[in-house]
């Protein structure tokens, strides 16, 4: 039984061959180590793969996610040259043929520039701004950066799609300033707002 793969490379070799033109192709035969990178969803990387959306329930099952819509940036996953996939874990990366989608080199750069950009945030609010961003924290999670409610992530709650996959304590502060400056003009706007409607 010939497989899809090599049924592609047989017919095109015989098509290059009638055509008189000679032609080679190589498949790469590495599994791959595929980090989460900033904006990616499951069926992102499905397609990345499989150019359609048919890993999407392997890759949540076998990498024990419970919400397909909602994966973190630096989550590692293997997927297999025959399209199996496989939790990441150090016994899987040490036992398969790992060809990283990510170079060392440039894996830790991005971490460098996310860790200073996630690190180097500070809030310019003060004073009674401050106090309403605490209040609004205070009721929408009780200050915890983890807590969630659906789509909403965090301290601030704020939807998923805002935070990009990035829910450092410092991307947390700085969309939720961003988004009140943009919406409410402050965080006292934000606070009347809320404690009118129930809601920010």
């Amino acid at each position: 039984m010939i497989s899809k793969k090599n049924f592609a490379k047989v017919s095109a070799t015989l098509g290059a061959v009638a055509l008189g033109v000679s032609a080679t192709a190589t498949a790469a035969n590495a599994d791959t180590i595929y980090t989460v990178q900033s904006g990616d969803t499951l069926s992102g990387i499905s397609y990345k793969f499989a150019k359609d959306n048919s890993m999407v329930n392997d890759l949540a099952k076998k990498n024990n996610i419970q919400d397909i819509n909602k994966i973190y940036v630096g989550q590692k996953l293997i997927i297999k040259s025959d399209g199996e996939i496989q939790e990441y874990n150090a016994q899987n990366a040490a036992n398969a043929n790992v060809a990283d989608n990510n170079t060392q080199a440039t894996q830790q750069q991005a971490a460098q520039a996310q860790s200073q950009a996630s690190q180097s945030y500070t809030s310019n609010a003060s004073g009674s701004e401050a106090a309403a961003k605490a209040w609004i924290a205070a009721r929408e999670s009780g200050g915890n950066y983890g807590a969630t409610n659906g789509q909403y992530i965090g301290k601030y709650q704020l939807s998923a799609s805002y935070l990009n996959g990035d829910y450092s304590a410092a991307n947390q502060e700085r969309v939720a300033d961003q988004y009140v400056a943009s919406r409410y003009g402050s965080w006292q706007n934000a606070q009347a707002h809320w404690q009118a409607n129930g809601w920010y």
